[in-house]
């Protein structure tokens, strides 16, 4: 096993987890547990929300989900609220380690349970930069920017109480992690994602994909992974599809559920267009990017881009928006990259890539993802380095317990005594 710190029982703690149609966050749980059992002695309780109260055990696994509603407009996703359901699952496995993968509710839960175990070590996985991708963007389409601005100062004020709490902080990148000192937030590492490169590899191609998906022509198959939503900016590809001149012959298929896929596919009208939905089988999505041939995206606030160094390993060109993340997960050598929301430089970048050499261009993006991206590096350094740190930290509370703690249990003692 690699690293010194054995036998941890390490707790992951999130909001972001959908059984179909569930982003990075999902997708990081997973490639986690498979690190964990395979390379590690450690147990892995992990606690995400569920139709109702389940708990499964597997050897060192245990899958934890807290009953809980569906999100209005995201049916795949549920919020728990019952933090007290979640303080029991605590109370039972006593952890480690506790990392908190979202910003609502959970992490102050974490939070209360640490200030009673004072040894327990709590870390942040900051994935989203939520005061501006969620709070500012969607209450300025609601409200305007006036007051979308306020309850972007009241969100950054959330984020600086609660994350001051925890002992790490990461973040996906060199850039969200200058964000967060911004915030006033200092004890924060960047740890980069990986990807499986066996799995997402070009030798899974499939040349029937393009029949089965009902799409004619002999052009490019373009292809997007992720959530058919306004976050990800989906209509933006369905107008670059539109932008397309027909001779060209291309189409376009969309993997993924979302509150705007049944929508956008009535609007699409006789556009070579596919939306088969989510698939949650991994192999069934490596042979579909590994059969395409230019991977899209319109997401401007992607914080690290899984699915785009996925699509990568598989061989592809990208064309996306430069902004977020995509800016270092696609320099010029490997796509092209247009201003958010402009679906005509999309698909001039489309038609650029497609009459260039793109197949240069892809073996230099499976190189570079091959290089610089894995799963069992991401895991390594998050519990031999991020973790080590949390825990020598929640290791110096104990030793030094602060004033106010030190009077209480002072206190408790005399009138006991």
């Amino acid at each position: 096993m690699p690293g010194n710190i054995k036998n941890l029982l390490i707790c992951d703690l999130t909001q972001s987890y959908a059984p179909r149609g569930g982003g990075g966050v999902s997708t990081y749980l997973k490639e986690k547990r498979r690190h964990v059992l395979s390379r590690t002695n450690h147990r892995l309780p992990q606690i995400v929300p569920g139709p109702v109260d389940k708990v499964t055990e597997n050897g060192r696994h245990i899958w934890v989900e807290i009953g809980a509603e569906q999100v209005r407009g995201s049916p795949n996703y549920r919020f728990i609220l019952r933090t007290g359901a979640v303080r029991e699952v605590l109370e039972k496995y006593r952890p480690d380690v506790i990392e908190s993968l979202c910003p609502w509710v959970l992490p102050w839960t974490a939070i209360n349970y640490r200030r009673a175990n004072p040894g327990t070590a709590l870390v942040a996985g900051y994935h989203t930069d939520f005061p501006n991708v969620h709070i500012h963007r969607v209450s300025t389409e609601l409200f305007g920017k006036v007051i979308a601005d306020g309850l972007r100062w009241l969100s950054v004020g959330y984020a600086e109480v609660t994350y001051r709490e925890f002992d790490r902080v990461y973040t996906l990148g060199s850039e969200m992690r200058d964000l967060l000192v911004q915030y006033s937030i200092n004890h924060v590492d960047v740890l980069a994602l990986g990807v499986d490169t066996d799995l997402f590899d070009p030798a899974r191609r499939d040349p029937q994909l393009r029949t089965r998906l009902g799409l004619a022509g002999e052009g490019p198959l373009l292809i997007y992974a992720g959530r058919i939503d306004n976050e990800k900016r989906a209509a933006t590809l369905i107008e670059m599809l539109r932008r397309l001149p027909p001779e060209l012959g291309a189409g376009l298929v969309m993997y993924g559920d979302g509150k705007l896929r049944e929508r956008l596919l009535a609007e699409a009208g006789n556009l070579p267009l596919a939306m088969p939905g989510f698939l949650d089988d991994r192999e069934q999505l490596a042979a579909a990017l590994a059969s395409s041939d230019i991977y899209v995206s319109g997401m401007a606030d992607e914080t690290f881009g899984i699915s785009v160094i996925e699509a990568q390993a598989c061989g592809l060109p990208v064309v996306g928006v430069a902004a977020g993340a995509m800016i270092q997960r696609v320099p010029s050598e490997l796509g092209l990259l247009g201003p958010v929301d402009d679906a005509g430089a999309m698909a001039r970048n489309v038609l650029a890539i497609w009459r260039g050499d793109r197949r240069a261009m892809g073996h230099r993006a499976r190189a570079h993802v091959t290089a610089r991206f894995s799963w069992e590096r991401t895991f390594t350094r998050l519990i031999d380095e991020v973790y080590a740190a949390a825990l020598a930290k929640a290791a110096e509370r104990l030793r030094n317990p602060p004033q106010w703690r030190s009077f209480r249990s002072w206190r408790r003692l005399e009138e006991a005594g």
